[in-house]
């Protein structure tokens, strides 16, 4: 698969080491076999990359293809040279993904015997936990009990702030031993929210609903919202409608990478009283006269 590996990552010969690897990640995102099973074009794209990657981000390698050019390197490299001590592990972790030496054995094993059997990576784990609602929104530790290779094991897991339901944690090694010397599997932790008496969320924003009364709706007033870690008083315009929502901007979900935060919208619940006094029937009945 001889070409310019500078071109097919589309990168400068004079770029670092972060700007070989940042390029390589964002093209292994989008071709990985993962997120295209069963396309095969996509799956020489990902090779081609991989190739480039090995030879890039491993300076003597770098360095010798660097002097002897793009034919000479393929007449003293075979593939396997190539590929051998290359790290994708990380790269493919923070994508959620498969490692890289059973992507590899899959797509390249079949060459003719060209490659030795590798070791192979032991079996994943999945364990599905449930976790709380605001756990899920700000994070924190949690301790799960694994059942590993028929002994009892205690993880602290980190559980990252804004997680979803239906989100996979990994936590490497804590798979299954491999059958031949290889790694350990990973365990895979699918996450489950329960849900949470006052809120509800969508992506990044949260929802709370706020009684107030009949006469504050008309007249206006000041009414306390809960947030995940503390309350704040708001006001409420004169006129304001059943289910209108007042945004709390920044107390939603907390933001990852350097991104805003979520909201937080109260929404306007009307309180109308189901029995009055004779007095409070008077005057409501006066308001309605005028037309209220």
């Amino acid at each position: 698969m001889a070409s310019d590996y500078y071109a097919v990552l589309g990168i400068e010969k004079n770029s670092t080491a972060d700007q070989i690897k940042k390029a390589y990640r964002k093209l292994a995102l989008k071709y990985h076999p993962d997120k295209n099973p069963d396309d095969k074009k996509a799956e020489e794209r990902f090779k081609e990359i991989s190739e480039a990657y090995a030879v890039l981000s491993d300076t003597e390698k770098k360095q010798q293809y660097d002097q002897y050019g793009d034919a000479a390197f393929h007449q003293r490299f075979s593939q396997e040279d190539i590929f051998r001590n290359a790290d994708f592990g990380d790269i493919f972790r923070e994508f959620g993904f498969g490692g890289g030496e059973d992507v590899f054995s899959q797509m390249f094993g079949g060459r003719g015997g060209h490659h030795r059997p590798r070791p192979k990576k032991g079996q994943d784990y999945l364990m599905r936990i449930t976790i709380p609602f605001r756990q899920a929104i700000l994070g924190g530790e949690r301790r799960v009990d694994l059942d590993r290779n028929g002994q009892k094991e205690q993880l602290q897991v980190r559980i990252p702030t804004g997680v979803e339901p239906g989100q996979k944690l990994r936590i490497s090694g804590k798979g299954a031993a491999s059958p031949n010397g290889g790694p350990n599997g990973d365990l895979m932790l699918e996450i489950n929210v329960s849900k949470d008496s006052r809120f509800r969320r969508e992506d990044k924003n949260l929802y709370t609903t706020v009684k107030i009364p009949f006469t504050g709706a008309c007249l206006g007033t000041t009414v306390t919202v809960e947030t995940l870690e503390d309350s704040k008083r708001i006001k409420v315009k004169p006129g304001t409608q059943n289910g209108s929502k007042i945004r709390l901007k920044g107390f939603g979900v907390p933001a990852r990478a350097g991104k805003a935060n979520g909201d937080l919208y109260a929404i306007i619940d009307i309180d109308v009283p189901q029995l009055l006094s004779e007095e409070q029937k008077v005057l409501i009945e006066k308001l309605r006269d005028e037309g209220v």
